[in-house]
């Protein structure tokens, strides 16, 4: 593990990297809008657990063969394009969106979210977006000492605690969505930011099925 000095640089600027809006953010934000804070908060998690998956992967080496191979890099590049492309369009496409929540966890029609639908969001919002294990593969090791013994095990010890650090990040998007959403002045204006929701998804899904396997 690198020592206290650069334990803290390590954390604040996972912090930092953590408030740059992405998909994982505004999975947890559209989440928030249409169904309360509690909703962005499962979505929350559900991101983490994708990032478990990235971590785990990179340290077997499994994130690795997506940055040297272009064939597997491909494969889930695309997957992770068309995931996002069905959420922009399934939103567009919908009937009516629904309004915003009156109560947490309880939105005005009466119909409590699918918890489980959320969760599964986020992870897969997180877990077929090979940007995200290319990053850990980028960002972590320089952290690690050269002559550290078990880098893998370092690896995955400041990788869990990149993602721990992120979860009070994404709290807080979900936090401010849900406030957002309660404003009287915002609430006519949901279907409007529900539909730029989706027209995100739509240009982040285009963004990485165009996209090579850089980081940024």
């Amino acid at each position: 593990m690198p020592d206290l000095q650069h334990l803290l640089v390590f954390i604040v600027a996972g912090w930092l990297l953590n408030l740059t809006p992405g998909p994982d953010v505004l999975n947890i934000v559209t989440n928030s809008l249409r169904s309360g804070a509690r909703a962005g908060f499962v979505a929350a998690l559900g991101v983490t657990a994708g990032c478990f998956v990235h971590i785990f992967a990179a340290a077997l080496g499994l994130g690795a063969l997506l940055a040297t191979s272009a064939e597997a890099f491909s494969v889930l590049k695309y997957a992770g394009a068309a995931y996002l492309l069905w959420v922009g369009l399934r939103i567009l496409l919908a009937k009516a969106p629904p309004p915003a929540p009156e109560l947490d966890g309880v939105a005005a029609n009466g119909q409590a979210p699918d918890y489980k639908a959320v969760f599964l969001g986020g992870f897969l919002t997180n877990v077929l977006n090979p940007k995200v294990a290319l990053f850990f593969l980028a960002f972590v090791p320089q952290f690690i000492e050269p002559d550290a013994l078990h880098k893998a095990s370092v690896f995955i010890q400041l990788g869990i605690i990149f993602n721990l650090n992120a979860i009070p990040v994404n709290a807080g998007w979900a936090l401010a969505a849900a406030w957002i959403a309660r404003r009287n002045a915002v609430r006519a204006w949901m279907q409007w930011l529900d539909r730029a929701a989706a027209c995100i998804f739509v240009a982040f899904g285009l963004r990485l099925a165009l996209s090579d396997n850089s980081i940024r």
